[in-house]
C-alpha cells in the first residue's frame, strides 16, 4: 500500500487512526496491539507471502536480543554474531544472491543458473533496524523488551518500507507512553499539514520530473547518445526527482507518525544546500548515515588510527553503503565515488587547518555549494544509469562531447552561425526523446528555486518540534531561512489551514497514476 493512494488516504489511515484512539481509551496495550497488527496488514497488502518472513525475522531477533540483554546464556557475543549473521544472510539471499551468481559466472566461466527471487519490500530497512537493536542490546543501550512494542517498533507502518532506520532506545519509550494513545489535536493538525506538503512534493514535483528523467535515461540505455542540453535535463531531473521523492516520503512518514503521537528521527534536512560532501552526508538519509557510522565505520576503527586508515575505513563504509542501495555495480561505483569525495573533502580540511586558512565569504560559500551540488549530480548519474557504459555516455553528453541542440527559434539569430561549427544543432525538441526542452525548464527552474531558496519542513514547523530533537546545523539553517519566517512558518491559523486544504485538493486532482517511491527499490 502506498501513502500516495486513495485506498491509503481515505480507507486505511482513517480506520487505523480511529481504531487506535478508540481502543486507547480502554487499554494502552490493546491500542498498541491494534497498531502492530495494522502495520503488519499494511506490509502484507503488497505481498502476503512475505508477511511470514517479516514475522520470523521479528521472532528471531527479539529472542536473541532478549537473551543477550538478560544474559540468559554465557556467550552473549557468540549469540550476537550468530543473530547478526542470520540477518545478513537473509538480506544477502534475497537481495544479492543473483548478483553474486552473475559475477561468479563472468569471472569463472561457470554456467550457474539464476533463480528468480522476488525482493521483499523494505527488507533492507527492517534488517538494519534489527541489527542495530541486537548491537544495542549487547551494549546495554536497549532496556525495554515488550514483545508487542518490539513488533510495533519493527513493523510501524510510517517507517517500515523506506525508513528512517530506527533506534530501539529512541522509539520504545514513545510506544510505551500511555498518553500516546490519547488524541493530541496539535499533533494531528501538524501531522496532517506535513503529510499534505509531502504528498504535494511527490505528486506535483517528483512524478513530474520523472517524465523527463526516465525517457532520456531509457533512450541512452537503448544506444542513444545524449547531447549537452538533454543530458543536463536528464541528470538534473533525476537529481531533483530523487530529492523530492525521498523528501516527500520522509515528510509523509513524519506527519503520519505524529498523528499517532510518535516522533520519528529527522532523515532528510535540505542536503542540496550543503557546502561540502561531509555536510551532504549529514543531511541525506541521516539515519542510514548514522547507522553506517555507528555500526560500521567506528567498529572498523573510524579515525582513531591515522589519516590513511581513516580514508580506508571511509571507502569501505561508502562502498558497502552503495551496495546496500542495490545489487549492481552502478551502486558500488556510486558509493566508491562518494568515498573518494569524502577523502578529498577531509584532505582539504586538513590542508586548510595546516595552512591556517579560514572559510571564505559568501562568494566562496556559493562556489563550495555549487561544486558540491555538481559532484552530487555526477554521482546520481552512476546511481541512476543501468550500467557503467550508460553512465559514461551520459557524462560525455553533459560535457558537450556529443554536441548540443538548441531551439529551432534560435536558428536565424546572429549567434547561430557562430555556434554551428561547434556542433550545435537547431531543432524543435530534444533529439533522443522528442520531449520539449521548454517544458523541462519550466519545471526545473521552480524545482531548483524550491530546493535552494525555501525552508524545509523542520524549519517550517520549528516552533512545534515535529521530529526527535536534532542539533545538527539547526542554528545556521534557521538563520538562512529567517527571511521566510513571517510568511512560511506554520501556525494554527485559518489562512494556513485553507492554503494546505486547497493544496491537498489540487494534489488529489493530479492523481493520474499511483507511483512507487524510489527508495522502495532499495
Amino acid at each position: 500500500m502506498l501513502f500516495n493512494s486513495y485506498s491509503f488516504i481515505f480507507a486505511y489511515l482513517p480506520i487505523v487512526w480511529f481504531g487506535y484512539f478508540s481502543l486507547g481509551r480502554y487499554s494502552h496495550k490493546l491500542a498498541a496491539t491494534w497498531l502492530a497488527l495494522a502495520s503488519i496488514f499494511f506490509y502484507g497488502w503488497w505481498d502476503m507471502r512475505f508477511t511470514g518472513l517479516l514475522l520470523v525475522s521479528i521472532a528471531v531477533n527479539y529472542s536473541a536480543g532478549y537473551a543477550i540483554a538478560k544474559q540468559l546464556i554465557l556467550r552473549q557475543k557468540s549469540l550476537l554474531i550468530l543473530a547478526v549473521s542470520f540477518n545478513l544472510l537473509l538480506l544477502g539471499y534475497f537481495k544479492y544472491f543473483n548478483f553474486f551468481i552473475d559475477n561468479l559466472n563472468q569471472l569463472s566461466g561457470a554456467r550457474l543458473e539464476n533463480t528468480p527471487i522476488l525482493l521483499p519490500l523494505g527488507i533492507s530497512f527492517f534488517t538494519f533496524t534489527q541489527i542495530a537493536f541486537l548491537v544495542d542490546s549487547y551494549q546495554g543501550k536497549a532496556r525495554e523488551y515488550n514483545l508487542i512494542d518490539y513488533t510495533l517498533f519493527v513493523t510501524y507502518f510510517p517507517h517500515l518500507i523506506a525508513g528512517p532506520v530506527l533506534h530501539h532506545k529512541e522509539m520504545m519509550p514513545q510506544f510505551g507512553e500511555r498518553s500516546s494513545c490519547k488524541i493530541n489535536s496539535d499533533n494531528v493538525a501538524i501531522g496532517i499539514s506535513i503529510f499534505i506538503i509531502g504528498l504535494a512534493k511527490k505528486i506535483l514535483l517528483a512524478d513530474s520530473l520523472a517524465e523527463f528523467a526516465t525517457p532520456i535515461f531509457a533512450a541512452v540505455h537503448t544506444g542513444g547518445h545524449p547531447m549537452l542540453i538533454e543530458a543536463w535535463i536528464a541528470a538534473l531531473s533525476y537529481t531533483l526527482q530523487l530529492y523530492f521523492d525521498f523528501s516527500a516520503y520522509s515528510e509523509m512518514a513524519i506527519g503520519l507518525s505524529l498523528m499517532f503521537n510518535v516522533r520519528l528521527p529527522l532523515n532528510f534536512d535540505s542536503p542540496y544546500k550543503a557546502t561540502s560532501i561531509i555536510e551532504f552526508w549529514r543531511c541525506w538519509h541521516m539515519t542510514l548515515s548514522r547507522f553506517l557510522r555507528d555500526y560500521l565505520y567506528i567498529p572498523l576503527g573510524g579515525n582513531r588510527n591515522g589519516s590513511i586508515r581513516r580514508h580506508a575505513n571511509l571507502m569501505v563504509t561508502m562502498l558497502l553503503g552503495g551496495l546496500w542501495h542495490g545489487a549492481g555495480w552502478p551502486f558500488v561505483i556510486w558509493g566508491g565515488l562518494h568515498g573518494c569525495y569524502l577523502m578529498i573533502n577531509h584532505a582539504w580540511l586538513e590542508l586548510k587547518k595546516r595552512m591556517g586558512w579560514k572559510n571564505g565569504g559568501k562568494i566562496a560559500q556559493f562556489a563550495a555549494g555549487l561544486l558540491t551540488f555538481i559532484a552530487v549530480v555526477v554521482g546520481w548519474v552512476f546511481f541512476r544509469a543501468e550500467n557503467l557504459h550508460d553512465a559514461l555516455d551520459m557524462l560525455r553528453g553533459m560535457a558537450g562531447m556529443n554536441g548540443c541542440a538548441l531551439s529551432r527559434k534560435l536558428a536565424d539569430s546572429s549567434m547561430a552561425n557562430l555556434l554551428k561549427p561547434f556542433g550545435v544543432h537547431f531543432i524543435g525538441s530534444l533529439p533522443l526523446t522528442e520531449l520539449d526542452s521548454g517544458d523541462a525548464f519550466k519545471l526545473l527552474i521552480p524545482s531548483l528555486l524550491i530546493t535552494f531558496c525555501f525552508p524545509n519542513v523542520r524549519q517550517l514547523f520549528s516552533d512545534y518540534q515535529p521530529v526527535l530533537k536534532e542539533s545538527h546545523n539547526e542554528t545556521e539553517k534557521n538563520q538562512v531561512s529567517g527571511r521566510f519566517s513571517a510568511l512560511c512558518h506554520w501556525r494554527p491559523i485559518p489562512t494556513h489551514a485553507w492554503g494546505l486544504g486547497l493544496l491537498f485538493v489540487y494534489t488529489l486532482f493530479h492523481f493520474t497514476k499511483v507511483s512507487e517511491f524510489l527508495y522502495f527499490r532499495f
